[in-house]
C-alpha cells in the first residue's frame, strides 16, 4: 500500500477554503478516482512546534492506494481537471508525496 500526500504550505497570506476543499474537491477527486482510491483522510494544521506558531501545513490530504503504478494510472487522466479546481480553494501550490505505508 502507498499513500499520496498533498500538504499544503501555511504562511500569513495562505487562504484556504475548508469548506469547498471537503464538500467540493475532495469529493470530486473520490468520484474520479473510483475504486482505485482505497481511502482519504483529511487534516487540518493547528500549530506548530512552538505554541501559537502557525502549522507547517495549513492542510494535508492523504490518499491509500494499492500501488504507485495504481495511483499514476487512475490520477493522470484527471489531472488537469483537478488542478483547475486549486484556485477554488487555496491561493498557494500544494506539495505532493508519495509514501510506502509500513
Amino acid at each position: 500500500m502507498i499513500k499520496v500526500s498533498v500538504m499544503y504550505p501555511n504562511g500569513p497570506e495562505t487562504k484556504f477554503d475548508v469548506d469547498y476543499y471537503k464538500n467540493s474537491h475532495l469529493p470530486m477527486v473520490a468520484e474520479s478516482l473510483g475504486d482505485d482510491l482505497k481511502g482519504m483522510e483529511f487534516n487540518l494544521g493547528l500549530g506548530g512546534r512552538v505554541p501559537g506558531e502557525l502549522a507547517p501545513y495549513v492542510a494535508i490530504a492523504h490518499l491509500t492506494f494499492d500501488s504507485v503504478a495504481t495511483f499514476q494510472s487512475s490520477f493522470a487522466p484527471h489531472a488537469a481537471k483537478f488542478a483547475e479546481d486549486v484556485p477554488n480553494y487555496t491561493n498557494v501550490e500544494g506539495e505532493l508525496q508519495i509514501s510506502e505505508i509500513i
